[in-house]
């Protein structure tokens, strides 16, 4: 897909995950104020699916059948990213924040050390993703990708 100016855009791969209280899983950016959603760019010959489970399981070691995933489909997400959603359910206490942790490293941008991409996790009622999540993910969330009605989706209400 072309954006005006001929440059692609990008396509991130992403899992959101709810609990059966309808919080959010979030995953803090190593490095930086915000929390985000476990997600990333596909590798040649990846499909969205495969990308996302990648990145789940890189960023936060959560591994997950590909039968769980609900295909949310394509979001405009900013100005040259379009994000990939799909969304799973967990059950209480299948995920642990505490035990998560991630796998894929970056530079520093403070010392060019190689550290995670991300550096903490946690549950995240929908009315505080404003507080945590960067402004283009609560804004998702605000205008196109409601939790509470994609918690009502999940729980099959």
């Amino acid at each position: 897909m072309m954006k005006r100016g001929g440059a692609p855009r990008t396509v991130s791969c992403g899992v959101v995950i709810l609990d059966t209280a309808g919080r959010v899983f979030l995953a803090h950016a190593t490095d930086t104020t915000h929390w985000d959603i476990p997600k990333g760019q596909g590798e040649p010959g990846e499909t969205p699916a495969d990308a996302a489970l990648r990145e789940l399981l890189e960023e936060t070691g959560i591994e997950f059948a590909p039968a769980r995933l609900l295909d949310l489909g394509r979001f405009a997400y900013r100005h040259d990213k379009d994000l990939h959603l799909f969304a799973v359910q967990v059950a209480e206490g299948e995920i642990d924040p505490a035990r998560c942790t991630c796998t894929s490293l970056f530079p520093s941008r403070r010392d060019g050390s190689m550290i995670p991409e991300m550096d903490a996790y946690r549950w995240t009622v929908p009315g505080d993703v404003d507080t945590y999540a960067s402004r283009s993910l609560a804004r998702l969330f605000r205008t196109k990708l409601s939790l509470a009605e994609l918690h009502r989706r999940l729980s099959g209400a």
